[in-house]
Protein backbone atom coordinates (compact mmCIF):
# COMPACT_ATOMS: atom_id res chain seq x y z
CA UNK A 1 0.00 0.00 0.00
CA UNK A 2 2.65 2.56 0.83
CA UNK A 3 4.19 1.55 -2.67
CA UNK A 4 1.18 2.67 -4.33
CA UNK A 5 0.72 5.48 -1.93
CA UNK A 6 3.91 6.88 -3.33
CA UNK A 7 3.54 6.34 -6.62
CA UNK A 8 0.63 8.40 -6.95
CA UNK A 9 1.88 11.37 -4.85
CA UNK A 10 4.83 11.75 -6.69
CA UNK A 11 1.94 11.70 -9.92
CA UNK A 12 0.14 14.58 -8.03
CA UNK A 13 2.57 16.25 -7.07
CA UNK A 14 4.63 16.88 -10.51
CA UNK A 15 5.04 20.03 -11.70
CA UNK A 16 4.17 18.74 -15.05
CA UNK A 17 0.54 17.69 -13.68
CA UNK A 18 0.21 20.58 -11.79
CA UNK A 19 1.01 22.65 -15.59
CA UNK A 20 -1.65 20.54 -17.36
CA UNK A 21 -3.98 20.52 -15.04
CA UNK A 22 -3.88 24.79 -15.10
CA UNK A 23 -3.78 24.72 -18.88
CA UNK A 24 -7.39 21.91 -18.50
CA UNK A 25 -8.65 24.94 -15.96
CA UNK A 26 -7.85 27.43 -18.48
CA UNK A 27 -9.99 25.78 -21.23
CA UNK A 28 -12.88 24.72 -19.10
CA UNK A 29 -13.22 27.95 -16.87
CA UNK A 30 -16.61 29.79 -18.24
CA UNK A 31 -15.59 33.24 -17.19
CA UNK A 32 -12.49 35.17 -19.90
CA UNK A 33 -10.91 36.89 -17.14
CA UNK A 34 -10.58 33.58 -15.01
CA UNK A 35 -9.05 31.57 -18.06
CA UNK A 36 -6.69 34.11 -18.64
CA UNK A 37 -5.27 33.73 -15.06
CA UNK A 38 -5.29 30.09 -15.52
CA UNK A 39 -3.51 30.67 -18.57
CA UNK A 40 -1.10 33.38 -16.99
CA UNK A 41 -0.27 31.16 -14.25
CA UNK A 42 0.09 28.20 -16.49
CA UNK A 43 2.49 29.65 -18.07
CA UNK A 44 4.22 31.27 -15.20
CA UNK A 45 4.73 27.75 -13.87
CA UNK A 46 6.12 26.35 -16.87
CA UNK A 47 9.06 29.29 -17.34
CA UNK A 48 10.06 28.66 -13.42
CA UNK A 49 10.07 24.84 -14.08
CA UNK A 50 11.74 24.94 -17.12
CA UNK A 51 14.41 26.66 -15.42
CA UNK A 52 17.65 24.61 -15.13
CA UNK A 53 19.49 26.79 -13.14
CA UNK A 54 17.12 26.71 -10.00
CA UNK A 55 16.43 23.21 -9.82
CA UNK A 56 19.83 22.08 -10.23
CA UNK A 57 20.95 23.81 -7.23
CA UNK A 58 18.28 22.57 -5.18
CA UNK A 59 19.86 19.37 -6.30
CA UNK A 60 23.34 20.13 -5.45
CA UNK A 61 22.40 21.31 -2.43
CA UNK A 62 20.91 17.89 -1.64
CA UNK A 63 22.94 15.12 -3.62
CA UNK A 64 25.85 13.45 -1.14
CA UNK A 65 28.98 14.00 -3.41
CA UNK A 66 31.26 11.10 -4.96
CA UNK A 67 34.11 10.92 -3.49
CA UNK A 68 37.65 8.75 -4.06
CA UNK A 69 38.28 6.35 -2.05
CA UNK A 70 41.90 5.53 -0.79
CA UNK A 71 44.17 3.25 -2.44
CA UNK A 72 44.26 -0.47 -0.62
CA UNK A 73 40.81 0.60 0.61
CA UNK A 74 38.76 -2.97 0.46
CA UNK A 75 34.76 -3.75 1.60
CA UNK A 76 33.60 -7.44 2.26
CA UNK A 77 30.45 -6.26 -0.27
CA UNK A 78 29.16 -3.09 -2.31
CA UNK A 79 25.47 -3.00 -2.37
CA UNK A 80 23.64 -1.85 -5.74
CA UNK A 81 20.92 -0.42 -5.17
CA UNK A 82 17.88 -0.68 -8.05
CA UNK A 83 15.72 2.03 -9.83
CA UNK A 84 14.39 1.95 -13.00
CA UNK A 85 17.99 0.58 -14.49
CA UNK A 86 17.09 -2.22 -16.57
CA UNK A 87 14.05 -3.40 -18.95
CA UNK A 88 13.62 -6.38 -21.01
CA UNK A 89 12.18 -6.74 -24.29
CA UNK A 90 10.52 -10.66 -24.37
CA UNK A 91 10.10 -10.65 -27.77
CA UNK A 92 13.95 -10.29 -28.58
CA UNK A 93 14.73 -11.92 -25.03
CA UNK A 94 17.65 -8.66 -25.24
CA UNK A 95 18.16 -6.20 -21.76
CA UNK A 96 16.99 -2.59 -22.52
CA UNK A 97 19.25 -0.14 -20.09
CA UNK A 98 17.41 3.05 -18.78
CA UNK A 99 18.26 5.41 -16.21
CA UNK A 100 20.57 5.17 -13.06
CA UNK A 101 22.93 2.70 -15.15
CA UNK A 102 26.07 4.00 -13.53
CA UNK A 103 25.23 2.06 -10.55
CA UNK A 104 25.55 -0.73 -12.59
CA UNK A 105 29.11 -0.08 -14.38
CA UNK A 106 30.65 1.80 -11.10
CA UNK A 107 29.77 -1.54 -9.22
CA UNK A 108 31.15 -3.87 -11.94
CA UNK A 109 34.15 -1.53 -12.06
CA UNK A 110 34.91 -1.55 -7.96
CA UNK A 111 34.76 -5.62 -8.05
CA UNK A 112 37.23 -5.88 -11.22
CA UNK A 113 39.72 -3.81 -8.98
CA UNK A 114 39.45 -5.81 -6.14
CA UNK A 115 37.41 -2.96 -4.04
CA UNK A 116 34.62 -4.95 -3.27
CA UNK A 117 34.79 -8.90 -2.91
CA UNK A 118 31.04 -9.63 -4.03
CA UNK A 119 28.17 -7.37 -4.78
CA UNK A 120 24.43 -7.34 -3.89
CA UNK A 121 21.88 -5.92 -6.29
CA UNK A 122 18.27 -5.03 -4.53
CA UNK A 123 15.84 -4.27 -6.76
CA UNK A 124 12.40 -6.47 -7.23
CA UNK A 125 9.58 -5.10 -9.52
CA UNK A 126 9.41 -1.09 -9.36
CA UNK A 127 6.14 -0.73 -11.77
CA UNK A 128 2.89 -0.48 -10.89
CA UNK A 129 2.09 -2.02 -13.79
CA UNK A 130 5.20 -4.21 -15.40
CA UNK A 131 5.33 -5.99 -11.60
CA UNK A 132 6.92 -8.88 -13.14
CA UNK A 133 10.23 -7.08 -14.01
CA UNK A 134 12.37 -8.31 -10.96
CA UNK A 135 15.26 -5.77 -11.91
CA UNK A 136 17.67 -7.54 -9.60
CA UNK A 137 17.50 -11.32 -11.29
CA UNK A 138 17.86 -8.51 -14.58
CA UNK A 139 21.03 -7.08 -13.52
CA UNK A 140 22.59 -10.46 -12.39
CA UNK A 141 21.74 -11.70 -15.37
CA UNK A 142 23.82 -9.43 -17.30
CA UNK A 143 26.68 -9.44 -14.94
CA UNK A 144 27.33 -13.40 -15.55
CA UNK A 145 26.92 -12.76 -19.04
CA UNK A 146 29.76 -10.39 -19.50
CA UNK A 147 32.25 -12.61 -16.74
CA UNK A 148 31.00 -11.91 -13.18
CA UNK A 149 31.33 -15.48 -11.34
CA UNK A 150 27.94 -16.28 -9.84
CA UNK A 151 29.35 -17.22 -6.49
CA UNK A 152 30.12 -13.51 -5.88
CA UNK A 153 26.83 -12.25 -7.03
CA UNK A 154 23.86 -11.97 -4.11
CA UNK A 155 20.65 -10.87 -5.15
CA UNK A 156 17.33 -9.26 -3.31
CA UNK A 157 14.26 -9.43 -5.40
CA UNK A 158 12.00 -8.63 -3.83
CA UNK A 159 11.96 -5.27 -2.39
CA UNK A 160 9.52 -2.39 -3.75
CA UNK A 161 11.27 0.62 -2.21
CA UNK A 162 14.23 1.99 0.07
CA UNK A 163 13.24 0.95 3.13
CA UNK A 164 12.52 -2.77 1.91
CA UNK A 165 16.36 -2.54 0.19
CA UNK A 166 18.08 -1.95 3.42
CA UNK A 167 15.85 -4.53 5.77
CA UNK A 168 16.61 -6.97 3.20
CA UNK A 169 19.98 -6.45 2.72
CA UNK A 170 20.58 -5.93 6.11
CA UNK A 171 19.30 -9.30 6.77
CA UNK A 172 21.60 -10.95 3.67
CA UNK A 173 24.43 -9.49 5.50
CA UNK A 174 24.00 -10.82 9.02
CA UNK A 175 23.54 -13.99 7.05
CA UNK A 176 27.07 -14.15 5.29
CA UNK A 177 29.01 -12.14 7.51
CA UNK A 178 28.94 -10.23 10.66
CA UNK A 179 30.19 -7.12 11.13
CA UNK A 180 30.84 -6.38 7.35
CA UNK A 181 32.05 -3.44 5.85
CA UNK A 182 29.98 -2.57 3.58
CA UNK A 183 30.20 0.24 0.17
CA UNK A 184 27.10 1.45 -0.61
CA UNK A 185 26.31 2.71 -4.33
CA UNK A 186 23.45 4.39 -5.20
CA UNK A 187 22.66 7.66 -6.75
CA UNK A 188 23.88 11.34 -5.21
CA UNK A 189 20.16 12.34 -5.23
CA UNK A 190 19.03 9.01 -3.51
CA UNK A 191 22.31 8.78 -1.28
CA UNK A 192 20.67 10.64 1.71
CA UNK A 193 17.60 8.69 2.35
CA UNK A 194 19.34 5.17 1.49
CA UNK A 195 22.15 5.50 4.10
CA UNK A 196 19.76 7.31 6.35
CA UNK A 197 17.44 3.61 5.96
CA UNK A 198 20.71 1.66 6.50
CA UNK A 199 21.66 3.48 9.29
CA UNK A 200 17.77 2.88 10.79
CA UNK A 201 18.67 -0.89 10.29
CA UNK A 202 21.94 -1.07 12.49
CA UNK A 203 23.91 -1.41 9.14
CA UNK A 204 26.81 1.37 8.91
CA UNK A 205 27.79 1.89 5.41
CA UNK A 206 30.51 3.65 3.34
CA UNK A 207 28.68 6.12 0.74
CA UNK A 208 29.99 5.88 -2.97
CA UNK A 209 27.33 8.34 -5.03
CA UNK A 210 27.37 8.27 -8.58
CA UNK A 211 25.36 9.22 -11.38
CA UNK A 212 25.61 12.94 -10.24
CA UNK A 213 22.89 15.39 -12.10
CA UNK A 214 24.16 18.70 -11.03
CA UNK A 215 27.83 19.13 -11.47
CA UNK A 216 30.14 22.73 -11.74
CA UNK A 217 28.25 25.82 -11.59
CA UNK A 218 28.00 26.90 -15.33
CA UNK A 219 27.93 30.94 -16.42
CA UNK A 220 26.51 30.61 -19.17
CA UNK A 221 23.55 33.38 -20.05
CA UNK A 222 21.56 30.99 -21.98
CA UNK A 223 21.64 28.32 -19.09
CA UNK A 224 19.44 31.10 -17.19
CA UNK A 225 17.47 32.49 -19.08
CA UNK A 226 16.38 29.29 -21.85
CA UNK A 227 13.55 26.82 -20.92
CA UNK A 228 14.59 23.63 -20.89
CA UNK A 229 12.00 20.74 -20.44
CA UNK A 230 14.46 18.16 -19.20
CA UNK A 231 14.76 20.39 -16.18
CA UNK A 232 10.94 19.06 -15.58
CA UNK A 233 12.28 15.38 -14.76
CA UNK A 234 15.18 16.95 -12.15
CA UNK A 235 12.00 18.67 -10.66
CA UNK A 236 10.07 15.07 -10.04
CA UNK A 237 13.51 13.70 -8.66
CA UNK A 238 14.26 15.97 -6.74
CA UNK A 239 10.46 16.30 -5.42
CA UNK A 240 10.34 12.36 -5.30
CA UNK A 241 14.01 12.38 -2.77
CA UNK A 242 12.72 15.04 -0.66
CA UNK A 243 9.03 13.77 -0.34
CA UNK A 244 10.17 10.41 0.36
CA UNK A 245 12.70 11.52 2.69
CA UNK A 246 10.22 13.32 5.12
CA UNK A 247 7.96 10.42 4.46
CA UNK A 248 10.49 8.08 5.49
CA UNK A 249 10.82 10.07 8.74
CA UNK A 250 7.25 10.17 9.30
CA UNK A 251 7.18 6.58 8.97
CA UNK A 252 10.20 5.62 11.28
CA UNK A 253 11.93 3.99 8.31
CA UNK A 254 14.82 6.31 9.12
Amino acid sequence: MFFIISKITAFLLSPLTLICVLFLCGIVARSGKLSRRYFITAFVFFMFFTNAAFIDELIRSWEEPMITLDKGQHYDAGIVLGGGMVDIDNNNDRLIFRDNTDRILQAILLYQQGVVKKVIVSGGPGSLVFNDVIEAKLIKRYWLDIGLPESDIIIDSTSHNTHENAVNCVHIINKTCQQAHILLITSALHMKRATACFNNEGQCVTMYSVGQIAGKRRTDIGYYLIPETAAITRWENYIHEVLGYLMYAFMGYI
